[in-house]
């Protein structure tokens, strides 16, 4: 009978407070032309034929369409809003972009989100591209168009066939976007949009003062913003964010809280404050700020057996990884495990390496050596020059005997 072990010890709380994106998973080249078939024996010659090459343009491979979405009436972008790929009249790809409008729609993902031609919000994950991660070749895109939905909002199709690409990406310029329908018909919460003119305006400020890496003068605007319309919720979220930029913990922490009072829907601040409460060890905080983002995320609710690309700028991986260490911290190894997991099946960009050691530590206490190996394995490929690489090394060549041993039928020490 074999006994659970715990070999990481300082090296896993080191490694968690290592900064985020430490390493980027290595991406394949790219694929050459496909060679030509040589003419068998007795085969007719085509040295006379009109050339019928195929335009090179045409099969360029596309990784990204990028582009920016702005509100004609210069309001801040719905929570809600999609960026939508749209090919012989069917939805393709969805993704939200960025509240600054920014979105960058990534092609040829190794698990593309897709859905139904009914409409359906609802990504069937699991989807897989033959071309996994070098995008697709522009002849696919000749039929597709750009679009803009959201709820009580209306854009125009932009179409992607004359569009050049430029080294692997198309750059589609600014959609704009226009108010249809009243906003009270909206699912989430309309109060940011009945901000008065004075808050938006002040609001505005804000953000062109963030742009310039003035936080002070940000949280000025902001304050006023939230002073004028105390239920402006992305305006509460953004002072938050001006005064963590000025090392204003307490003032921060109470502007992200009075964002989720306004509207519980909106995510952003809780995220803020699982951050917060993760460097500060307070794991029960952590834990309860992440379940109710995890709680609206629809890949909580789905199994996932491959790796799916995070299409949302919230990053649900931040708060699966967040869950993660709070779970295991408070002890709860099995739920530690199914949110390291799931943050593992989304963080194709590998922005965190550090749930390698986690799933390596887990999997060590339930005997899973293969598993942590694996693991731990993955970390030190990620991340070669790691300042705990000399004591990973040695913790990995332990678990190879303590597998040895298990493989032998021998026993194993704690």
């Amino acid at each position: 009978m074999y006994h659970p072990i715990r070999i990481f010890g300082v090296t896993l709380a080191l490694v968690m407070a290592a900064p985020m994106a430490l390493a980027q998973k290595p991406s394949g080249p790219a694929p050459g032309p496909a060679p030509q078939p040589s003419p068998g024996r007795g085969a007719a010659s085509t040295s006379n034929l009109p050339s019928t090459q195929p335009d090179p343009t045409v099969d360029q491979m596309v990784m990204f369409i990028r582009g920016r979405v702005a509100i004609s009436d210069g309001t801040p972008v719905p929570h809600d809003l999609l960026v939508e790929r749209v090919c012989n009249s069917s939805v393709i790809q969805q993704i939200y972009p960025a509240p600054s409008g920014d979105f960058s729609m990534q092609l040829g993902s190794m698990s593309q989100t897709v859905v139904d031609a009914t409409g359906d919000l609802t990504p069937r994950f699991g989807t897989t591209n033959k071309n996994s991660e070098m995008g697709i070749p522009r002849r696919e895109l000749q039929n597709c168009d750009i679009r803009v939905s959201a709820s009580g909002f209306r854009s125009d199709s932009i179409s992607l066939v004359a569009l050049t690409p430029s080294i692997g990406a198309i750059d589609v310029g600014n959609i704009s976007v226009q108010r249809t329908t009243k906003v009270e018909g909206m699912t989430l919460s309309a109060a940011p949009y009945k901000a008065p003119k004075d808050a938006l305006k002040a609001y505005e400020k804000g953000m062109a003062a963030t742009k310039k890496d003035k936080f002070d003068e940000a949280s000025q605007h902001f304050a006023q913003a939230v002073k004028i319309y105390p239920k402006y919720t992305v305006a509460w979220f953004q002072l938050g964010l001006a005064y963590q930029k000025q090392k204003q913990v307490e003032e921060a922490r109470a502007a992200f809280l009075q964002s989720t009072t306004i509207d519980t829907k909106f995510l952003p601040p809780y995220l803020s404050l699982a951050s917060m409460a993760f460097e500060e060890q307070n794991w029960k905080d952590a834990l309860t700020f992440t379940n109710h983002i995890l709680d609206l995320d629809p890949l909580n609710h789905t199994n996932v057996t491959g790796y799916i690309l995070d299409l949302d700028p919230l990053n649900c991986t931040e708060a699966y990884f967040y869950n993660a260490v709070a779970n295991y911290k408070l002890k709860h190894i099995d739920q530690a495990e199914k949110s390291a997991l799931k943050a593992e099946h989304v963080d194709l960009m590998t922005h965190f390496p550090q749930l390698h050691v986690l799933l390596a530590e887990i999997f060590a206490q339930k005997n899973n050596y293969p598993g942590a190996i694996t693991e731990l394995q993955m970390y030190l490929d990620l991340v070669p020059n790691a300042k705990q690489d000399d004591y990973l090394r040695q913790k990995l060549a332990k678990l190879e005997q303590l597998n040895d041993a298990a493989s032998n039928g021998g026993k194993t020490d704690q």
